[in-house]
């Protein structure tokens, strides 16, 4: 291995190590709370070595959601698997839900806190997601070649379903769904309900 080769790896492997201590710390402490000199003492380095990876705190966290949404995406291509179009449009819907039901810290820096999106210029795109959304864009368009749902734009109909169950996982994620005095098995029950529902309704 040339000393060029030897130096991406070592690069490669800070950004790891990096990024692993960054995660623990935001899911465990919170995004607001943690500092790039806190994951500096984490990872034992002083903060000028992060900084020579990442600009601020925002970037790094967009590293650490690309991450996450792999780990959507394999969700997606593990249970999402069905032949039928209508069939595996609703493993998704249900993959999307349990995803972020069973880590809903995680969820949350994914979808729901502000950063990094308010430092992202108007010009620029947020490409973290784009694997998940064109998956979900893919069944869309072989649900509406085959006329089951109720949609003629595939944009639309993504929208549509992305926001059902995001709406339905965030209610529960900041606990919103105690207002309807649901307990946590309750709430689960009722938020696969509500999809099994809009499902049906989007079916021709």
């Amino acid at each position: 291995m040339g000393i060029a080769d030897r130096k991406e790896r070592e690069k490669t492997e800070m950004k790891r190590l990096i990024m692993d201590a960054a995660m623990r710390m935001f899911l465990e402490e919170g995004y607001e709370k943690t500092s790039i000199r806190n994951i500096a003492e984490k990872i034992e380095y002083s903060p000028a070595t992060i900084y020579l990876y990442y600009k601020d705190k925002d970037e790094l966290l967009y590293d650490v959601q690309r991450q996450a949404f792999e780990k959507l995406y394999q969700v997606f291509e593990k249970k999402a698997v069905n032949k039928h179009p209508f069939k595996r449009l609703e493993e998704l819907g249900k993959a999307y839900i349990q995803f972020g039901l069973e880590q809903p810290d995680l969820y949350d820096l994914m979808f729901i806190i502000r950063s990094p999106m308010n430092k992202i210029e108007q010009e620029d795109t947020w490409e973290n997601g784009d694997a998940s959304l064109q998956f979900l864009l893919s069944i869309v368009e072989e649900c509406m070649a085959q006329q089951l749902i109720r949609f003629q734009d595939k944009h639309v109909a993504a929208l549509s379903l992305w926001s059902v169950c995001h709406g339905l996982v965030s209610l529960h994620v900041r606990c919103r769904l105690k207002v309807m005095s649901l307990d946590d098995n309750s709430a689960s029950h009722a938020i696969y309900h509500a999809l099994d529902q809009y499902l049906q309704m989007i079916k021709v």
